[in-house]
């Protein structure tokens, strides 16, 4: 069978190779946990009035709002408890990409912010775009499970 990894550039310190490797799944870890659970924090207000942003998401064409701001809230509080411990971290992952695509669009073009306004939106959603690709790794539960999307 053929190798079909790709070939890795050579380091120009090839001393770091042993401190890159021990530290790449601790460094991707860390950030699927820092990123599920400032999600946790920004969905926190939502979930505890889960209606409040039934404006909010009519002005931005979703309707019903009583149906998309729970979502929302669920989307962004549950989403981020999910990915941060590592469970269903794919579809989670998916979700609250689809959330942060949202908001892009809403700084970026409705309050007409631009790419400034857009900025943190974009990285948080390549962020999530990361791990619903990605999965999960061996520090999570889907990997205690065995399983994962």
């Amino acid at each position: 069978m053929t190798d079909v990894s790709p070939a890795r550039p050579r380091l120009i310190i090839p001393k770091l190779g042993g401190l890159y490797a021990a530290l790449h799944e601790s460094a991707e870890t860390i950030l699927r946990v820092a990123a599920g659970l400032l999600l946790v924090t920004h969905g926190y207000g939502k979930i505890m009035n889960p209606f409040g942003a039934v404006g909010m998401v009519e002005s931005l064409g979703f309707y019903p709002g009583v149906f998309w701001s729970p979502l929302l809230a669920a989307t962004e509080f549950f989403g981020g408890i999910l990915v941060a411990i590592g469970l269903f971290t794919r579809p989670a992952a998916f979700a609250s990409m689809i959330v942060l695509a949202v908001t892009v669009y809403f700084h970026g073009v409705v309050k007409a912010e631009g790419l400034m306004g857009a900025e943190k939106s974009i990285l948080w959603t390549l962020i999530f775009l990361f791990f619903a690709v990605r999965g999960s790794n061996s520090h999570s539960v889907d990997a205690k499970l065995g399983r994962q999307f």
